[in-house]
């Protein structure tokens, strides 16, 4: 939607255009501000058109990043990715949130995560569960009102519940990592034990606390699965007759093409994935930055959804005396697209 210098002031997609764009003419008084203020500026609009929904999300978030409209706010917020921090050093070490990476800073970060309140949750809910609610911030050994209150496990007034706060944080560091699993199933036996107490109000608060706490592993899996740097080859059946074909790799579509359904295609695909896979040096490795995490959301999310099936193709796979591999893979893959559901390689 562009004003009338042909400044873009939003970009955004729809599977029905004509519908969308009515939406912002029609009831104008359950519009939202904002909403009205950019139907008073609109004078044109320009569209793409494309094959497949994920093509459009990708084509959105693309968009918004380079161009950077005013009324798309949401994904251009420098605020949007937040991380978890927790200190490594000192004797009041703490767990917080933080909207930067700071190198050697004495902590540990993990994200970013794309929503402060499920973050802000599931650190109360860890923080609840374990008594960590410490509102002694001088340091010095006197105990505070929140462990009169029974939250605080009496961190404040240092001693074995120093240390035992310390093995709870390392326990959470563990958690976010992958690697320690135990904060997790002592939060599921605190709301077994409540429920068997007959507790049923406690033992309520206790599951919210552990799906909070829970959802912070799956967007982690988002990151790491991005981390793994994949070739993926994605195949999505457009039509009974048509297949559309993509290359991924990180946060990019490297490649993308129609193919007819019908005849053997295999060699066409396993020409391409050759070409823009062994050569490709678009992304190395690495920890996901902040402005490709919402790309990575996309991929992750079409790739389990069910809209398409695809494959990880190992590097050694694209080695001249491994081709039979790949080969098969493919024939697996496209006998049946709609309904394949393919393995996960590993090199």
């Amino acid at each position: 939607m562009k004003d009338s210098q042909g400044q873009t002031l939003y970009v955004g997609k729809a599977k029905n255009l004509k519908n969308r764009v009515q939406s912002y003419f029609r009831n104008s008084k359950h519009l939202s501000p904002k909403i009205k203020k950019l139907v008073k500026h609109l004078r044109d609009f320009d569209y793409i058109l494309t094959d497949t929904e994920f093509e459009a999300f990708m084509l959105e978030c693309q968009l918004i990043k380079s161009i950077k409209p005013l009324y798309n706010r949401m994904m251009k917020s420098p605020q949007s990715f937040i991380y978890i921090s927790v200190s490594l050093t000192g004797n009041h070490r703490k767990i917080d949130i933080a909207y930067n990476l700071i190198e050697n800073d004495g902590k540990v970060y993990f994200g970013p995560f794309t929503s402060r309140s499920n973050v802000e949750r599931a650190l109360q809910g860890l923080k609840e569960c374990f008594k960590l609610n410490c509102s002694n911030l001088t340091g010095k050994n006197s105990a505070c009102l929140n462990y009169s209150l029974g939250s605080c496990i009496g961190r404040c007034l240092g001693g074995p519940a120093e240390q035992q706060y310390n093995d709870i944080l390392d326990r959470f560091i563990g958690f976010l990592k992958g690697t320690d699993m135990s904060i997790l199933e002592d939060m599921n036996q605190m709301m077994l034990n409540a429920s068997e107490a007959f507790d049923f109000e406690a033992a309520s608060a206790y599951r919210d606390h552990t799906q909070a706490v829970s959802s912070m592993l799956k967007k982690e899996k988002v990151i790491e699965f991005t981390e793994e740097n994949h070739n993926i080859v994605a195949i999505e059946r457009l039509t009974d007759s048509t297949i559309k074909l993509f290359l991924i790799k990180r946060t990019d579509i490297l490649f993308s093409h129609s193919y007819a359904a019908a005849g053997n295609i295999e060699d066409k695909i396993k020409t391409n994935i050759l070409a823009y896979f062994k050569n490709d040096e678009s992304n190395a490795a690495g920890d996901v930055s902040r402005h490709e995490i919402d790309a990575a959301h996309i991929i992750y999310r079409y790739l389990h959804s069910g809209s398409c099936s695809y494959l990880i193709i190992p590097e050694n796979w694209l080695d001249p005396e491994n081709h039979s591999t790949l080969d098969l893979a493919l024939k697996n893959l496209l006998n049946n697209p709609q309904h394949f559901q393919p393995p996960i390689y590993h090199e």
